[in-house]
């Protein structure tokens, strides 16, 4: 069956740069990325993990832990780390984690399951590998991505994606097209207009089902 927002993240322990990771145990009370790749030692796999390096900052300062993830072994990705730092001159201080028995790409649906990748495997065998999940700390699935291999990804679209899912988490609002933190935000058709404007003050009426407010604080 394929995941699902709203879906429990699969639980799954594994190898990793950083050790044995136990996944939701990682995750604890954080929100998480789990972005995969098709292979160790790829041009568009390094320039995107290279762009998470140097995103670190930001996806802390928002209570958010990132972990890449590939078919190959833990010792390919060490060696690979030295690129990625090359590339991002940054520390590439996020784990990544090693899949090499597909066990946990067939868990997230990341590839067909009868996908078998024989000995001298390249990353055309693995070409739907390219996903991205949030998952929130409540170990569901807030958000899927999933980009053709010749296409890296806008890790700046995850970023403000990550911004909205937090901003409307557990509140009666919603985000518009192209919505950056600060800009004016949706009320959620469960609310009327009077409930909004007593729940957060100035209510702008563009239409009977298009109300925005400031962004709360």
């Amino acid at each position: 069956m394929s995941l699902r927002i709203n879906d429990t993240a699969p639980d799954f322990t594994a190898d990793s740069t950083q050790g044995t990771l136990s996944w939701h145990d990682w995750i604890g009370d954080s929100y998480a990325i789990l972005f995969s790749h098709p292979k160790d030692f790829t041009p568009v796999c390094t320039t995107e993990f290279g762009a998470v390096a140097r995103l670190a900052d930001a996806f802390a300062q928002r209570n958010t832990k990132v972990a890449g993830i590939s078919i190959d072994p833990v010792e390919e990705h060490r060696r690979w780390v030295a690129d990625v730092e090359k590339v991002s001159g940054k520390p590439g201080g996020f784990p990544i984690i090693a899949d090499d028995k597909l066990e946990i790409a067939k868990l997230y649906d990341m590839l067909p399951a009868e996908a078998w990748l024989p000995d001298g495997r390249t990353a055309n065998d693995t070409a739907t590998v390219r996903t991205t999940f949030i998952i929130g700390p409540d170990k569901k699935i807030r958000l899927q991505l999933i980009y053709p291999m010749s296409v890296g990804r806008n890790f700046d679209e995850i970023l403000r994606a990550l911004d909205a899912i937090r901003a409307t988490e557990g509140a009666p609002l919603a985000t518009p097209a192209n919505w950056r933190p600060g800009e004016d935000m949706i009320v959620a058709l469960s609310l009327t207009t009077e409930q909004a404007r007593d729940k957060f003050g100035e209510v702008d009426e563009v239409l009977p089902y298009l109300r925005t407010i400031k962004a709360p604080a």
